[in-house]
C-alpha cells in the first residue's frame, strides 16, 4: 500500500524523469556547442588552406613575376588579377611591391596607394595566413612572396630576390555563412537525440516505478525502518536465504542462537559452520514443521517457509525459537511423571498384595499370610534402604526407585551397582542435568532390553581428592543386556532424530541421547558408548564436572 504524494510534490518517477531530461538537455547543449565551435574552426582552416593554395599558384605565374619587374606593373598585372579573382572566387586579389605599394586592387582608385595592412613576413620572403581587417572588410587572407627567379618561399628557402607579394583573401562573412549553414543540421541532430532521450527517460522512469511497486522515497524509507525495527525487536531468530542458499538477512537473535559471525550476509550456508541438520533445515532438505535443532547448548525449534515472488521461488525464511529452558523443565517434569508412575505402580502392586493377604485371612491361612507379609516387608526395606544408603540426594534416589518400579512393570530387573555412591545432595543445575541424563539413559536401556533382561545403574560422585581433576566429577553409567549397538551406527547414535527402535507411546524418538550429549558438552563433560559385544548389550557413561560444592560432606 502506497501513500499519495503531498500536493505540489513530485513523485519519484516524475523527479527521475525531469532529472534525466535536464541532464540530457545540458549534455546535448554542451555537445552541440562544441560541435558548432569545432565546425567553425574547421571552416576557418579550410578557407585558410584554400586562399594559401590559390595565392601560391598566383605567386609562381610567369606573368606575375615578369609584371612585377616590368616598368609599368599595374598595366600588366591588374587585368590578370581581375581574371584570377573572378575565376577562383576570391573576394579580392592584391599584388603589391615589397614596400607595400598596390599594383592591383578591386577598387581601381586604390591602385598605387600603400596597402592597408603591412606586408609583414611576405616582404621578407615568408608566407603568412590569418584574418585581418582591410578595405574590403574582415577577410581570411594569405600573403605569399614573389621571387625574381620564379617560385615561392616556403620554410625560408629563397629563390632569388623578393620583387613583390600576392595578398589574396575571402571575406570572413563568407566563412561565417558556411559555418552557420551547418547549424540547422546540428540543431536537428541535437533535437532528435533529445527526443529519443526523453522517450528513453520516460521508459526508464516507468521501469523504476514498476521495480519499486509505486513506492515513494518516504514509503521506502519507512518500510525499511519498520522492517529493521521488526526484525531486531522480535525475540525469535529470523534467517533468510536466496535460492542459491546464500544468506540475505539475519537478525541478532538468530546470530546468537546459531553462533553466526557478524559478516554472515552474502555468505553461503556451507561457509557458516552449521551442523548437518542445520544446513538441511535451512536449505529445505529436511522438510516439516516445528523441527528440533540442537545448536551448542540450545534446543531450537525451526520452521522454514519458502518465499515466492511472481510465481517463482526466490528463497526461504527460517524462524527459530529457543526452547532450551522449556526442554529442561520438560525433562524435570518427565522425571516427576516417572516418579508418579512408579508410585502408581507401587500402589497398584500393594493393593494386589493387600487383597492377597485379605484372601489368605479369609481362608484361615494365618501363618501363610504372616510369612507372605514378612517377605514383602523385607524385600521393600532391602530395596529402599539400598538406594537410600548409596544415594543421599533425595531426587536421584526417588527417580531411581521410580525407574525400578517401572522396570518391574516391564519385567526387567533394574540393579543398583555396588559402586554407586552419592554422599551429598546435589545443587542447582547439576541436579537437573543429572536427573535428565539418568532418566534418558535408563529409559533407553529399558527400551533396549527384553522381558527377563536386566539393566544396571551406577551413579558415583568422584571427589577431587581421589582424582587428578580440579573439581568433583559425577559419573552416571547404565549397562543393559539388550541387543547392543552395531559399529556402523555407533557414531550416529547421539545425533538428533536417530533411533534404532519404535516408539511405544507414538511420540518422537531420537531426542533423548542428543539432549544428553548436549547437556554433557555444555557443562564441559562427556558421554561415551561402549559395546563390548554388539550382540550383548551396551554401556553408556556420562561424566559431569561438579563445580558446585555440596551441602555436607
Amino acid at each position: 500500500m502506497t501513500s499519495p504524494p503531498a500536493p505540489g510534490r513530485l513523485t519519484l518517477t516524475g523527479s527521475l524523469f525531469i532529472g534525466y531530461v535536464c541532464l540530457l538537455a545540458v549534455a546535448l547543449t554542451v555537445l552541440g556547442a562544441l560541435w558548432a565551435l569545432h565546425f567553425d574552426r574547421e571552416t576557418d582552416r579550410q578557407y585558410s588552406e584554400r586562399v594559401l593554395s590559390v595565392a601560391r599558384s598566383v605567386a609562381v605565374l610567369p606573368e606575375v613575376v615578369d609584371g612585377l619587374q616590368s616598368p609599368h606593373p599595374t598595366d600588366a598585372l591588374d587585368p590578370l588579377a581581375d581574371r584570377i579573382a573572378s575565376a577562383t572566387g576570391a573576394d579580392y586579389l592584391v599584388i603589391a611591391s615589397p614596400d607595400g605599394i598596390r599594383h592591383t586592387h578591386p577598387d581601381k582608385d586604390r591602385i598605387g596607394e600603400p596597402v592597408s595592412t603591412p606586408p609583414g613576413p611576405a616582404a621578407r620572403g615568408v608566407e603568412w595566413t590569418g584574418v585581418q581587417d582591410g578595405t574590403q572588410g574582415r577577410t581570411v587572407r594569405a600573403k605569399v612572396p614573389v621571387f625574381a627567379g620564379g617560385g615561392s618561399q616556403n620554410g625560408g628557402d629563397a629563390r632569388g630576390e623578393v620583387v613583390g607579394y600576392v595578398s589574396l583573401g575571402i571575406l570572413d562573412s563568407s566563412a561565417t555563412t558556411d559555418a552557420r549553414a551547418s547549424l540547422p543540421v546540428i540543431l536537428a541532430a541535437t533535437a532528435l537525440v533529445l527526443a529519443l532521450g526523453v522517450g528513453g527517460s520516460w521508459a526508464l522512469s516507468r521501469q523504476v516505478r514498476a521495480k519499486t511497486h509505486g513506492l515513494e522515497p518516504a514509503d521506502i524509507t519507512a518500510l525499511l525502518e519498520s522492517r529493521e525495527a521488526l526484525l531486531y525487536a522480535v525475540r525469535e531468530g529470523v534467517l533468510a536465504v536466496d535460492r542459491d542458499d546464500r544468506v540475505v538477512l539475519v537478525n541478532q537473535p538468530a546470530r546468537t542462537m546459531l553462533g553466526l559471525p557478524e559478516d554472515v550476509e552474502g555468505r553461503r550456508l556451507d561457509e557458516l559452520g552449521l551442523s548437518e541438520r542445520g544446513r538441511d533445515i535451512v536449505s529445505g532438505a529436511d522438510p516439516g514443521e516445528d523441527l528440533i535443532l540442537l545448536s551448542g547448548d540450545r534446543v531450537l525449534v525451526a520452521n522454514r517457509m519458502p518465499v515466492r515472488i511472481r510465481g517463482h521461488e526466490a528463497g526461504a525464511v527460517v524462524t527459530l525459537r529457543d526452547r532450551t529452558e522449556v526442554d529442561r523443565l520438560t525433562g524435570e517434569l518427565d522425571g516427576a511423571r516417572t516418579v508418579t508412575r512408579g508410585l502408581r505402580a507401587q500402589t497398584h502392586e500393594f493393593a494386589n498384595r493387600v487383597h492377597t493377604v485379605a484372601g489368605m485371612l479369609e481362608l484361615g491361612a494365618h501363618e501363610e499370610a504372616r510369612t507372605y507379609l514378612a517377605d514383602l516387608a523385607a524385600t521393600h526395606t532391602r530395596t529402599s534402604s539400598g538406594v537410600a544408603e548409596h544415594v543421599r540426594d533425595t531426587a536421584l534416589a526417588a527417580l531411581t526407585l521410580a525407574k525400578s518400579a517401572q522396570a518391574s512393570e516391564l519385567g526387567v530387573d533394574l540393579r543398583l551397582s555396588p559402586m554407586t555412591r552419592v554422599p551429598v545432595t546435589l545443587q542447582g543445575e547439576l541436579r537437573s542435568d543429572a536427573l535428565l541424563i539418568l532418566g534418558n539413559l535408563v529409559d533407553n536401556a529399558l527400551d533396549a532390553v527384553t522381558p527377563n533382561g536386566w539393566v544396571e545403574l551406577m551413579v558415583r560422585l568422584h571427589s577431587a581428592d581421589d582424582t587428578d581433576l580440579p573439581h568433583d566429577l559425577l559419573e552416571i553409567r547404565v549397562t543393559d543386556s539388550g541387543h547392543g549397538v552395531s559399529d556402523d551406527v555407533a557414531e550416529e547414535i547421539f545425533r538428533y532424530g536417530f533411533t534404532t527402535k519404535a516408539s511405544r507411546d507414538g511420540g518422537t524418538r531420537g531426542l533423548g541421547l542428543a539432549l544428553v550429549k548436549q547437556v554433557c558438552e555444555s557443562r564441559g563433560g562427556s558421554i561415551e558408548m561402549e559395546a563390548p559385544d554388539a550382540e550383548e548389550g551396551a554401556v553408556f557413561t556420562a561424566c559431569l564436572p561438579a563445580a558446585t560444592a555440596a551441602e555436607d560432606r
